[in-house]
């Protein structure tokens, strides 16, 4: 039985309240697919403070069909004295050591997926470094053709530049770059849903349907939406951004943004947590809750379990 494995991401986080409660809600044949990589002794004192009852195996191979419904942890090595305020020199240690641990068990061939809870983006190290960058890196991906999907079961949004200041994005659009995401996203799409995706691509600027003369739009957008077309691949734009999110989404499977919050703001105040975050194009199947760190909410038990939910029905039926 090939396994999911889930990383408990950054421990100063709503993580443990979340693996928890949806622990409790997914059924017994799901069950025996989750490996947790995490600290063994951090989330039993977690658990302990978050006052919940849950029998805990640490393991030392994924490689086994396990009988017991017992929640599993490949143990990764963590110091610290108060488990939800741990120092982010010791944290970021911890997901650093969890991702490549992570990466490198995804790899072989008895993992379907792997899910990271959230991770507070600093923790990596890198300047506009998140995990999708992090684990592109690690799979070599030179070409930059890995993808953000954003997504539910009935509509998706992916943005060209990432974790990229407003300031760089300009320089950060590509016309290689533009294709080879497009290209990824479309034969992902292909492949899972047997039908090509009906494309809308934003402009970059604002009143983009002027189409101003040394715009990005005339410049690189417009030229980057006819040679995709000549690729078969069904494509519209350059569209208005502050328009488009009213209505004219739903005549899209995917929207595809210059920037993150162009598509990202706007999907998640008309979805909220019907969302899980994909990268495409790794060597494996990544997935992670669209939703961050909510350092507001630890111990307040009032932590939202529908993205990681969705993650895990998403690994279940889309990993390999």
């Amino acid at each position: 039985m090939k396994k999911i494995l889930i990383l408990t991401g950054d421990p100063n986080s709503i993580n443990s309240e979340l693996i928890f409660k949806v622990w409790k809600k997914i059924n017994n044949n799901l069950k025996k697919k989750v490996v947790l990589i995490s600290n063994y002794n951090l989330l039993i004192d977690q658990f302990k403070k978050l006052k919940y009852s849950v029998k805990i195996e640490k393991i030392n191979n994924i490689n086994i069909n396990f009988k017991s419904k017992n929640l599993k942890v490949l143990n990764v090595d963590l110091k610290f004295n108060d488990s939800f305020n741990i120092p982010n020199k010791n944290t970021s240690k911890f997901v650093i050591s969890s991702l490549k641990l992570a990466h490198n068990l995804a790899l072989g061939n008895d993992v379907k997926g792997i899910i990271n809870c959230a991770i507070d983006k600093k923790l990596i190290n890198k300047k506009n470094f998140g995990v999708t960058e992090f684990l592109a890196t690690m799979c070599g991906l030179k070409n930059k053709s890995e993808v953000m999907l954003i997504r539910n079961n009935n509509f998706a949004v992916t943005p060209i530049t990432t974790h990229v200041d407003i300031k760089n994005i300009s320089k950060n659009l590509k016309k290689e770059v533009i294709i080879n995401k497009i290209k990824t996203l479309n034969s992902w799409f292909k492949k899972n849903f047997k039908k090509k995706p009906r494309l809308g691509m934003l402009g970059l600027n604002p009143h983009n349907a002027e189409l101003r003369k040394e715009s990005e739009e005339k410049r690189l957008i417009i030229p980057v939406i006819q040679k995709i077309k000549k690729l078969g691949i069904k494509i519209n734009g350059p569209l208005v951004a502050d328009t488009v999110f009213i209505k004219d989404y739903k005549n899209y499977d995917i929207i595809i943004g210059m920037y993150h919050d162009q598509v990202l703001a706007p999907f998640k105040t008309i979805f909220k947590f019907d969302a899980i975050n994909v990268t495409l194009g790794l060597k494996y199947l990544r997935v992670s809750p669209d939703h961050g760190v909510a350092k507001n909410l630890i111990r307040k038990n009032k932590a939202n379990t529908l993205s990681l939910e969705k993650c895990i029905s998403f690994i279940n039926k889309f990993g390999r």
